[in-house]
C-alpha cells in the first residue's frame, strides 16, 4: 500500500513537471536579440507568452501562425535599416490567417519599410499598452484580418501623408477585416488615424466598439471618425464609394460655432439634441453668456430644438457680453452751503473750551 501511494506521488510530480517544463526552457533562454526571439516564437506552444529582456533589432519581417502574446516589458523593437527581405510582406509582426492570434503588449515598435503589424486574412492582432511609429506605409494594418485596440500610441507613421490604422483587404484575403475599439487610442497626429484604403480589393469590413471604449470610431454619412469619449471628432476620413460599412450605429456630425471657437461633435443620426447638449461642448470666457442657437451665422433663424438629426449639421450660438446689474453709489449733487460745516466748528470748539476750564480749575485747587 505504501508502495503505491509513493508510485502515485511519484507519477503526479513526473507529470506536474511536463506541464512546467516548456516555461523553464524559456525563462532559460533569455530573449535579447533577434536569434533569440525567432527561437523562443518558433518553439512557444500555443497560447503561450514571450517575455523580452532587452531592446531588440529585427531585420526581416515576423510572421506567426498560432496564439501567441509578445510581452515588450517596456523595450524597443527597431526594425534594422539592413533589412534583407525581399518578399511581398514586409511588416514587422504579422499574425495570419485564423490560427494566428497575436497580443503585443508593453512593446515599442519602431522604424521599418511596410507597416509596424498586421492582421491578415482571418488573423486577430490584440494591441495593449503599444506604442508604433516610424514605419514607412503605415503603423497597423487590418489586412482581412482583426485588430482590437486596447491600448495604442501612434507616432507619425507614413510618408507624405500619416497613416495610423489603415484597414484593406489584399487580393488573395478571403475575410474582410474589423476593426475593435477597446480601450485608449492616442496619436500624435490627428491626420488620417483611421483610413480606409481607397485601392485593393477591399469592399466591406465592420466597426465594433465596445461598452468601456474611451475612444470610439464610428460610421457618418461618408466618413470614418474617430471621437474622443465626449464624443468630439478627432480626426475624419472618407470612405470610398465602393465600401460597405458594417457599424454598430449611424452618426451624424454637428459643428457648433462659438465666436471664433469651432467644436465637432458627433450624435445619433436620427434623434434630437438639446441645447444643454450644445453648451457641454462651449467654453464661455468670463463675463459673456449664451443668448440662443441659430441655424445661420446672422442669428436670424433660431434653431429648432424638436426636430431629429438626420445628417451633418451646423449650429451658431449667439454670444453676448454680460450687462453689469449691480447699483453703484449716486453721486450726491445737491449744493452744498456751508452750515454743516459751521456746526462742526462750533461743536469743537464748545468741547475744547469745557477741557480748558476743567483742568483749569485742577491747577486752582492743586495751588490752594
Amino acid at each position: 500500500m505504501k508502495n503505491t501511494k509513493k508510485l502515485i506521488v511519484f507519477l503526479i510530480a513526473i507529470f506536474a513537471l511536463m506541464l512546467i517544463s516548456p516555461n523553464l526552457s524559456q525563462a532559460a533562454t533569455p530573449i535579447t536579440d533577434e536569434s533569440s526571439l525567432l527561437s523562443a516564437i518558433s518553439s512557444a506552444d500555443s497560447g503561450a507568452t514571450i517575455t523580452l529582456q532587452n531592446n531588440i533589432t529585427v531585420t526581416a519581417p515576423i510572421v506567426i501562425q498560432k496564439e501567441l502574446t509578445i510581452n515588450g516589458n517596456g523595450y524597443t523593437v527597431t526594425g534594422s535599416s539592413d533589412w534583407t527581405s525581399t518578399s511581398g510582406n514586409q511588416t514587422m509582426f504579422t499574425a495570419q490567417f485564423v490560427e494566428g492570434k497575436l497580443t503585443l503588449k508593453n512593446i515599442n515598435l519602431q522604424n521599418g519599410p511596410k507597416y509596424g503589424v498586421q492582421s491578415y486574412d482571418g488573423a486577430t492582432v490584440i494591441l495593449d499598452n503599444v506604442s508604433i511609429t516610424g514605419f514607412r506605409y503605415g503603423g497597423v494594418l487590418a489586412n482581412g484580418g482583426k485588430i482590437e485596440v486596447r491600448d495604442l500610441h501612434l507616432g507619425y507613421n507614413g510618408t507624405g501623408a500619416n497613416n495610423g490604422i489603415e484597414i484593406d483587404k489584399g487580393a488573395a484575403a478571403t475575410n474582410n477585416p474589423t476593426l475593435v475599439m477597446n480601450g485608449i487610442l492616442k496619436s500624435d497626429t490627428n491626420e488620417n488615424v483611421v483610413r480606409v484604403a481607397e485601392n485593393g480589393s477591399l469592399t466591406e469590413f465592420t466597426i465594433t466598439n465596445t461598452a468601456n471604449t474611451t475612444n470610439k470610431v464610428v460610421l457618418t454619412e461618408d466618413s470614418v471618425v474617430l471621437t474622443d469619449a465626449n464624443d468630439n471628432v478627432i480626426s475624419e476620413t472618407s470612405i470610398p464609394d465602393k465600401v460597405t460599412v458594417n457599424a454598430d450605429s449611424q452618426k451624424v456630425i454637428v459643428t457648433i460655432f462659438a465666436n471664433n471657437d469651432v467644436n465637432r461633435i458627433t450624435v445619433d443620426k436620427g434623434t434630437t439634441i438639446t441645447a444643454d447638449l450644445l453648451k457641454s461642448h462651449i467654453t464661455l470666457t468670463e463675463g459673456y453668456k449664451i443668448d440662443g442657437f441659430y441655424t445661420d451665422a446672422q442669428y436670424t433663424s433660431e434653431f429648432d430644438f424638436s426636430k431629429t438629426i438626420d445628417t451633418d449639421t451646423s449650429i451658431y450660438a449667439k454670444i453676448s457680453k454680460v450687462e453689469n446689474t449691480q447699483n453703484t453709489p449716486q453721486k450726491d449733487e445737491t449744493p452744498k452751503t456751508g452750515v454743516e460745516n459751521y456746526l462742526g466748528i462750533a461743536l469743537c470748539t464748545i468741547l475744547f473750551s469745557i477741557a480748558a476750564v476743567i483742568l483749569l480749575m485742577k491747577k486752582k485747587d492743586i495751588r490752594e
